[in-house]
């Protein structure tokens, strides 16, 4: 295990839990990221978190890649974006869609995180405006990256994204799968069963929560609390003394850095209900 992993942030309590919502830091770049066991392989995917992630103070471009392979549904997703008070990006991989209806809440597609036979060789950089801000690279099923403090937009961000599937079938499936959502071949290249391209504006349909509007008024208040994060950590080189100052210096906002990204208390609840259809689906067919 490298030192920085070793090391953590420096503060015991936002490295617990840290631990407990499934991320570890990178002292290297800044960044937080995300385990290949975070707790959120248990939940999968559905449209419905997409669809909360603006009323909780996400902000954030998402780009699912709809592909059938080896018999099965698969999904391949990339999101970027503005999580409260951390920009960040992420790409997901998942298969074996159901189809969930929650009465009065969602009806759609309900994706599991693929196993480990099928994690894939990924990587990405996350660009705003122009100018690197991290890169990630590993075999996963959810590759990940926040950077705590900063604020964008999520029309400023660029990912640039490299992924290596399985086989030549899998990956014209996938590159099948990118010119159904609207990729033009100029937005991707393959070489052997590796697929670059670049998601920076994008080209399926957003979630419904998402308006100019109330993603202004979201935006404003993230803004406001990463300028604030700034200035109080302006001071320091180190994300220990700069966690010890916000923690000395804006207890609320200390609390809202150890939820970081997706945070557990954000998706329980679907987590609950998505496991209880399951189950009922599960006893049915029985």
């Amino acid at each position: 295990m490298s030192d920085f992993l070793l090391q953590g942030t420096g503060n015991d309590e936002l490295d617990k839990t840290i631990q407990i919502v499934g991320y570890s830091y990178d002292s290297t770049q800044d960044i937080f990221y995300s385990n290949l066991d975070a707790w959120q392989r248990k939940v999968g995917y559905c449209r419905l978190y997409d669809e909360a992630a603006a009323p909780l103070g996400m902000i954030m471009d998402c780009e699912p890649i709809f592909f059938e392979y080896g018999d099965k549904k698969w999904m391949i997703a990339f999101w970027k974006g503005q999580y409260d008070m951390v920009t960040g990006g992420e790409i997901g991989v998942y298969t074996e869609a159901l189809n969930l209806k929650i009465l009065g809440l969602f009806e759609g597609s309900f994706y599991h995180c693929v196993s480990n036979d099928h994690l894939l060789p990924m990587s990405f950089t996350l660009r705003k405006n122009g100018k690197v801000l991290f890169s990630r690279a590993g075999k996963h099923w959810w590759l990940t990256g926040f950077k705590l403090g900063e604020f964008s937009e999520p029309s400023e961000l660029r990912m640039d994204i490299t992924i290596t599937l399985e086989n030549s079938i899998m990956r014209d499936a996938f590159v099948a799968g990118l010119w159904n959502a609207g990729y033009s071949l100029d937005r991707f290249t393959r070489v052997g069963n590796t697929v670059n391209l670049s998601f920076g504006t994008p080209v399926t349909p957003q979630p419904f929560t998402r308006t100019k509007p109330t993603d202004w008024i979201i935006q404003r208040k993230n803004e406001q609390l990463c300028l604030k994060y700034q200035e109080i950590t302006e001071p320091f080189a180190t994300v220990q003394g700069k966690v010890k100052a916000i923690e000395e210096q804006a207890p609320m906002m200390y609390q809202k850095i150890i939820k970081l990204g997706k945070s557990k208390p954000s998706y329980e609840r679907y987590e609950t209900l998505i496991n209880s259809f399951l189950s009922a689906k599960k006893d049915v067919r029985n």
